[in-house]
């Protein structure tokens, strides 16, 4: 009888590879709802909310400063009085965590955007190209350490960071869907 001992961080690598793995799926189910949205890519689907376009481009900011944050680079996220930060991990982070969902709210100015990529094509690339940078950074900063610091929610697990990542994918791509669709995610 063989045995295999997993050392814990090798466990870690296993998590966040199998998080950045799901991850990648909703982001590639997003890039398949954009593919499916051509005739509507840039029409709102109400008043007030974002058109498939400007979805994919919410997602791809989102990701382009996740990655930011992951580097330890200055990100357009907001940075929150240090106080705070418990009190957004605990009602916000720790709850889409526990929960696999996102609540209904509204983002900041530099993550709201005016337009998008002109074509699902363009999403595609924007979204993979962004997608992959976040996989390449929170690989390199889990070989690391395991924690990172973040200027809303304080310091959070990487695992944790990715998967919460993966549900606002998610999130964004049930929006996408049309009035009534099952969601896949």
């Amino acid at each position: 009888m063989a045995f295999c001992i997993i050392h814990s961080a090798e466990r870690y690598m296993i998590d966040i590879t199998a998080g950045l793995l799901a991850n990648r799926r909703a982001v590639e189910e997003l890039i398949q709802s954009a593919e499916n949205s051509m005739d509507v890519w840039m029409t709102s689907r109400a008043p007030g909310k974002w058109s498939p376009s400007q979805l994919t481009e919410h997602v791809a900011r989102s990701l382009d400063e996740s990655t930011n944050v992951v580097a330890g680079r200055p990100t357009k996220f907001p940075t929150l009085p240090a106080f705070v930060r418990p009190i957004t991990r605990g009602l916000l982070f720790k709850r889409v965590l526990k929960q696999g969902t996102f609540p209904k709210a509204r983002t900041n100015k530099a993550m709201n955007p005016e337009t998008g990529p002109a074509t699902p094509e363009e999403a595609r690339l924007r979204l993979e190209t962004a997608c992959s940078a976040f996989e390449r950074e929170c690989l390199a900063h889990a070989q690391r350490m395991d924690r990172l610091q973040t200027g809303i929610f304080g310091e959070v697990s990487i695992a944790d960071f990715v998967r919460f990542t993966e549900i606002h994918t998610r999130h964004h791509n049930k929006q996408m869907q049309p009035p009534g669709a099952a969601s896949r995610a």
